[in-house]
């Protein structure tokens, strides 16, 4: 067949896909009538989840996994605008990887605000400015986030979500060539974890860190012979070209991020549940309490402890696993870690991201 076949073939084919897709719009209205007459959430994370789930299995090809997880993640966003916009508060300032991760988990269609710490994100929730807000919890190469701990600690917030953005470092500058840039800005981390190609390609520039990677972008889009180290969102926003692109050392950089709000997330069927803990100042405390999930076949995918800032040398540990607190297995696992520990909060259950 000729491209004029094939083409009229693909508009035959668009034409169903536009109709497809605008009864399933009618759809999500009347669930959104049906949510709010129930009170509940217009973001619904296992539901989500459980779409893609299904999609994945049935997929066969030649579209890949990860294109169909970004083409339903646009329609969910834009269903979700015909219900509700949602307003989303961020760790900012805007054209952060933060900023990447609430736009790819709401979408361009909700309203995402940046705020200027990780508490005032929590507190923009907690106060019902915002439905939704997005923090960072770990880095595989910086570790974790201690202020989203801290937030943690104090806060009444649910996680109801996961977000996994992949830290790809750019070299932004309006030089042409690497010869002419005598300065870098970027973040402290993001000098860090560029510092092998700085100094193969950048030897004699200096490297000024700045508060964030888009403060960094605004610096060096006012100085010709300036650059700055971030994201491609960064360059986009500020109108400043990428002169070289993942100039980062480690090609597996990536960051968790959370949803944190009100909303209790339902079994998605592939779910992941955070909790924080204390155990007693004694020999073996968190052996025991640990041993409980383990009697429980309980996978843990991930512990770390931090300081209660309270009494010195006294710890809350924070600890991530496999499954649904109401799932029966994890939940007797709860209920008896509960004899283990002097403090014990579910902060979420939550479908698991990929």
């Amino acid at each position: 067949m000729d491209i004029d076949n094939l083409r009229r073939e693909i508009d035959e084919l668009d034409d169903a896909i536009l109709e497809l897709l605008n009864r399933r719009a009618e759809k999500a209205i009347e669930i959104g009538r049906a949510k709010k007459q129930a009170d509940r959430e217009v973001f619904d994370p296992s539901r989500e989840r459980q779409i893609l789930g299904r999609l994945e299995a049935a997929g066969k090809g030649p579209l890949p996994p990860g294109a169909l997880r970004e083409i339903y993640g646009t329609i969910f966003a834009a269903n979700r605008l015909l219900e509700k916009q949602l307003a989303v508060a961020y760790y900012g300032p805007a054209g952060t990887f933060t900023h990447i991760a609430a736009r790819g988990k709401f979408g361009g269609s909700a309203e995402l605000r940046p705020a200027d710490t990780i508490g005032d994100v929590f507190l923009a929730v907690e106060k019902k400015d915002a439905d939704f807000g997005v923090v960072p919890v770990e880095n595989t190469t910086a570790g974790v986030v201690p202020l989203t701990l801290d937030a943690f600690m104090e806060s009444k917030l649910t996680v109801c979500a996961e977000i996994y953005v992949d830290i790809e470092h750019n070299l932004l500058s309006h030089a042409t060539a690497l010869e002419a840039i005598a300065r870098v800005y970027s973040h402290p981390s993001a000098l860090a974890q560029c510092r092998v190609w700085l100094r193969a390609n950048l030897p004699t520039a200096e490297l000024i860190p700045v508060g964030s990677t888009a403060r960094a972008a605004e610096l060096a889009g006012g100085e010709p012979d300036s650059a700055a180290i971030g994201p491609a969102l960064a360059a986009e926003l500020n109108d400043i070209p990428i002169l070289r692109a993942k100039i980062q050392d480690q090609a597996d950089n990536r960051t968790r991020f959370v949803v944190v709000g009100r909303l209790a997330a339902s079994p998605s069927g592939a779910d992941k549940t955070s909790l924080l803990f204390s155990v007693p100042h004694k020999a073996g405390a968190l052996h025991s309490a640990l041993g409980v999930l383990s009697s429980h076949e309980i996978n843990m995918t991930f512990i770390q402890s931090h300081p209660t800032k309270q009494t010195p040398w006294e710890y809350m540990f924070f600890v991530d696993v496999e499954g649904h607190q109401s799932d029966a297995q994890l939940s007797a696992a709860l209920r008896e870690l509960r004899d283990h520990t002097l403090v014990l909060r579910v902060l979420g259950s939550y479908p698991e991201a990929k």
